[in-house]
């Protein structure tokens, strides 16, 4: 009986699935983040680029020119969540890719839960810690389960973050055995990216991969004639340690990305599968190479740029091969931010110095003590927050509030930091700066005191080993997003558009439901 009642209620939502079948609705989603991608570099390179790339995506759909994410301290963790989400950190609860713990002192990773095992990796990750749901979880709500949701991209939680709560998997290329690995959180594992880790894993192709210009010298642009004379070359050797982290700094592994997905596209049929809308989601880079150890790195921009234009044009063949273009959805969308902060050399005499955290926290410590009595005040630090011993407080009765105040007016004194504001500064927002840092925090995790240093300088931060250092540079270039699929318009859109509308946008085009935060309303055309 049981097994007959089951079979009805199967049909059923077979029926009710091809009832709701509408045909303006698409049968493939891709959802393509890139990081640090820039504007300026799509138009300056427009002319190199080939037909079905960036140009195909510009000359048949939507091309937003400036894309903004109106928030302070985002990465490519944060930007993602805020992309599928339509909402900041502080409702999703991603600020960053990793947090600091009170409990260990140390940062996390912000989408570690022990209660899951890697497949693949030793890495423990799963959403629980994302708090709203994501464009994937609402196309999933609407195909009943049915649908199929896959995302791959270099990094784990960006992965984890496009598969969302409903994807069926999300997989990642693993720091310390270069083999793409998942979450045992994701139950499916597609016989393809197993027999890749297993019948040509990367660890036994990477020694012949080497990243050099792609293209003949004469045709890059703006550089720097020594550049041309002495063209970069950048390879992985087994003696490195970081060989895989490199690798996926670098431009080469969006090729293993678009592999990866061309599989999926064909060994899964996706979006030929019936009524219901597949989706995959797909991280690429086009970030500064700082690995090459040399300030300049406007050779290997273009180089990026030029070499992800010729992936785009593989997938979106294999696309169009499989489903059609004209069934498909595609948005593209980079992170927002850019870093390519390197230090100057000192011939050009740049105003600079260090800033130590390490310092910073004793001598606020310090301060404290003098204030209110010897004790430990200071919990840590992490990045530009400092974290405040709560408890100490208490037993000296102390009012956090004010002890926040007394620590921001002490560390604002300090060289090299240009600005400090309180946690109860941020949360109690007044001011348009304020509200951007505010969007990029979750106050469950963040800090008591909030840092900005001056540009230029070189921020340490020493309190554990191993030492992460950063150079301080303020930019803001365009960031450029990409819409193309069923009733999008063939439209160039020059004025602002907040990040937060893309969520929203897209799952208009679906004719689903937006994420249950989405803080704005589609785009309209």
């Amino acid at each position: 009986m049981n097994k007959l009642l089951t079979s009805v209620l199967c049909g059923l939502v077979g029926i009710s699935t091809v009832a709701m079948a509408d045909p303006t609705r698409p049968k493939l989603v891709v959802g393509i983040m890139v990081d640090q991608l820039r504007t300026d570099y799509i138009e300056f390179l427009s002319s190199r680029f080939g037909k079905e790339g960036f140009n195909l995506l510009r000359n048949r759909g939507l091309y937003l020119k400036n894309v903004d994410y109106n928030v302070k301290d985002i990465d490519v963790v944060s930007s993602t969540a805020i992309v599928y989400t339509g909402n900041y950190a502080s409702a999703s609860g991603i600020p960053a890719d990793k947090v600091y713990d009170p409990a260990t002192k140390f940062p996390i990773p912000i989408l570690h839960d022990p209660a899951t095992l890697g497949n693949f990796t030793n890495e423990t990750f799963s959403p629980a810690a994302l708090r709203l749901s994501t464009i994937s979880d609402e196309l999933a709500v609407d195909g009943v389960g049915l649908g199929a949701i896959y995302s791959i991209a270099p990094d784990p939680m960006q992965a984890i973050i496009m598969a969302g709560h409903g994807g069926n998997s999300a997989f990642w290329i693993s720091d310390e055995s270069g083999k793409w690995a998942t979450s045992t959180y994701y139950k499916d594992v597609p016989s393809g990216i197993s027999q890749r880790n297993y019948k040509s894993p990367l660890s036994e192709r990477l020694d012949t991969m080497v990243w050099t210009p792609s293209k003949a010298l004469d045709t890059y642009d703006g550089v720097p004639a020594q550049k041309k004379y002495f063209p970069f070359r950048h390879a992985f050797p087994k003696k490195s340690s970081d060989r895989y982290v490199d690798y996926k700094a670098s431009a080469l592994v969006n090729t293993e990305v678009t592999d990866v997905a061309i599989d999926y596209i064909k060994s899964l049929q996706l979006g030929q599968r019936g009524d219901v809308i597949d989706m995959l989601n797909i991280g690429y880079t086009v970030a500064p190479f700082k690995k090459s150890g040399d300030s300049d790195m406007r050779l290997e921009m273009q180089d990026s740029y030029l070499r992800l234009d010729g992936q785009l044009e593989r997938l979106m063949t294999a696309i169009n091969e499989s489903v059609g273009l004209d069934n498909t959805l595609v948005f593209l969308v980079s992170t927002g931010y850019y870093d390519e902060a390197a230090e100057d050399e000192p011939r050009y005499r740049i105003p600079s110095g260090n800033f130590s955290m390490k310092r910073a926290v004793s001598l606020l410590n310090s301060y404290l003590s003098a204030k209110h009595g010897n004790d430990q005040y200071v919990d840590g630090s992490f990045r530009n927050m400092i974290y405040l011993d709560h408890k100490t407080l208490e037993r000296h009765d102390l009012d956090l509030a004010d002890t926040r105040r007394d620590a921001r007016d002490f560390l604002v004194l300090m060289s090299g930091v240009a600005d400090v504001k309180s946690l109860s500064d941020i949360v109690g927002e007044t001011t348009p700066e304020l509200r951007g840092i505010s969007r990029g925090l979750d106050p469950k995790t963040a800090g008591d005191i909030r840092l900005e240093f001056a540009p230029g300088w070189t921020v340490n931060d020493d309190v554990r080993l191993p030492v992460v250092s950063w150079q301080v540079r303020e930019g803001n270039p365009a960031t450029p997003g990409f819409i193309m699929g069923p009733g999008v318009p063939v439209k160039v859109e020059t004025g602002e558009v907040n990040a937060t509308a893309i969520a929203p946008t897209v799952s208009s085009v679906m004719r689903i439901r937006s994420p249950n935060g989405a803080a704005d309303k589609p785009l309209l055309w």
